[in-house]
């Protein structure tokens, strides 16, 4: 059912105007956000991990170590983003490398838990036996 745009104009601006008058009768003042606090907010610890695969490294030895880092996150609670992808670029500047994992954490902190954690361990067990080079770069975000 097609509802006439008049009729849409007449339900929506009542509403409009109850948010309007809300806002004015409540008396407060929108706060503004400042640079520090956007800040605060945003900035995170950042673990960047790229992988090269040995030559003997078969397809699914890296389809299984990709699938282990992936679950990394609902094991260790302190990831709180994560995300992967294999090298794409046309740049030839890899060096190698063909696995790219960016690990998020809330601090510092969060990569203390992270580096001793058991499953992380196992993680770095099953990899060791395929890898080849290794580069790793921590940032907190700006």
């Amino acid at each position: 059912m097609k509802i006439p745009q008049t009729a849409l104009r007449l339900l929506i601006a009542p509403l409009a105007l109850v948010f309007m008058f809300t806002s004015l009768v409540s008396g407060e003042e929108p706060v503004a956000e400042t640079a520090a606090d956007k800040k605060t907010k945003t900035a995170v610890y950042r673990h960047v991990v790229m992988f090269g695969f040995k030559e003997s490294a078969t397809k699914e030895d890296i389809k299984t170590i990709e699938q282990a880092f992936v679950k990394l996150p609902e094991k260790i609670d302190t990831i709180i983003d994560f995300e992967w992808g294999t090298n794409v670029s046309p740049e030839s500047h890899d060096q190698g490398h063909t696995h790219c994992f960016l690990v998020t954490f809330k601090d510092k902190a969060g990569l203390e838990v992270y580096l001793p954690h058991p499953a992380h361990k196992k993680f770095v067990e099953l990899l060791l036996p395929s890898l080849e080079k290794v580069t790793v770069l921590d940032y907190v975000s700006r």
